[in-house]
């Protein structure tokens, strides 16, 4: 049976992962927007608190900065400078200390060579180039009917897979962060233990958004790959 472009069965995979991605986006803001109003017991702001995480892991080389928006915060191993942004800078929630640790995370990943953080830079300039060539290379092979097309088709597979890689590497290093910034919260007494658990209601609910990430990526990647079996065949 013959089905236009843009309506053919397979296009379900991609819908599956657009919900996916929603509801993993929806829960986190509202976990996040939960939490975000509870103020910790201590008072301590996301960047006190980001301080003092990467003092007691020994990092004196890393500076914490503010930038603009909102779950903007990221740090970043090239400059060594850990950004919390508008709702976790000045925020004494247990929301932005939570965010705050976990960043801190990735700069204790990054001062002690966790391997997969490694793996993740290295892919970095690979995976930008995949995501930015694969759609063209796809497109043609599928809008032109001939045997270079087919070509254009697999290179276009090749560089999505790169970028599916990239997000499926992420994942132990977003689970690892996380349960660093838990760890170093209950055991540094920083947080009471109520408030650890509030922590990794948000640090959970954001994991989600890098699984439901990772699963719409595949799922695209899947879909692709069965458009191209149907060309061949």
């Amino acid at each position: 049976m013959y089905y236009p472009m843009f309506f053919e069965p397979t296009y379900m995979l991609v819908i599956i992962g657009v919900i996916i991605c929603l509801l993993a986006s929806s829960k986190m803001k509202s976990t996040f927007n939960k939490y975000s109003r509870v103020r910790n017991h201590s008072g301590m702001t996301g960047r006190e608190a980001a301080e003092q995480v990467l003092r007691g892991a020994g990092i004196y080389d890393v500076r914490v900065e503010h930038i603009s928006g909102d779950l903007t915060d990221h740090y970043d191993p090239r400059t060594k400078v850990l950004r919390l942004s508008d709702a976790t800078y000045n925020s004494t929630s247990v929301a932005a200390v939570g965010v705050a640790a976990h960043e801190c995370g990735h700069a204790i990943q990054h001062a002690t060579g966790y391997a997969p953080l490694k793996i993740r830079g290295a892919l970095v300039p690979v995976a930008n180039f995949g995501s930015a060539i694969a759609w063209p290379l796809i497109l043609i092979g599928l809008l032109f009917s001939s045997r270079s097309s087919m070509l254009f088709l697999n290179l276009g597979i090749i560089a999505f897979s790169l970028a599916v890689l990239f997000q499926i590497v992420t994942l132990p290093v977003e689970f690892n962060a996380s349960s660093r910034a838990i760890r170093i919260l209950g055991s540094s007494g920083m947080l009471y233990e109520d408030e650890v658990d509030a922590t990794k209601k948000v640090l959970s609910a954001a994991a989600l958004t890098y699984v439901a990430g990772a699963a719409s990526a595949i799922l695209q990647l899947l879909r692709i790959i069965l458009l191209a079996n149907s060309r061949r065949d």
